[in-house]
């Protein structure tokens, strides 16, 4: 009586289609993982950074800050924004590259 043969395998495992498919339309080389990654976490730190403006820019037109406090958080976002520049150079980024295409509710950060 014989039964399926039962040797080991000569070479490696095919891949599930599913998985081949993915790694095809997913961009694997290290330099394009890393710039892409970088850009994910500037566009989180601009959304902050937008937010944290808009935040300060209420509060200072309600009159909740004393003078100096509107001179120290004004030059504190002045230096985030300039840090912000400097990263998205480093990357030869600008701020649209960084915006995401929400659909029917617009993009993600301001243009303002």
């Amino acid at each position: 009586m014989t039964g399926p043969a039962t040797s080991a395998s000569s070479g490696p495992a095919p891949e599930p289609r599913g998985r081949h498919a993915l790694a095809q339309r997913m961009e694997t080389d290290p330099d394009s993982v890393e710039r892409d990654l970088f850009k994910l976490v500037l566009t989180i730190i601009e959304l902050v950074r937008q937010l944290m403006e808009k935040q300060a820019l209420r509060r200072v037109d309600e009159g909740d800050l004393t003078d100096d406090q509107v001179e120290a958080l004004g030059l504190g976002l002045m230096k985030l924004e300039q840090a912000m520049e400097d990263l998205k150079s480093r990357y030869d980024l600008t701020t649209a590259d960084l915006d995401i295409d929400l659909g029917p509710l617009g993009t993600l950060l301001s243009t303002d």
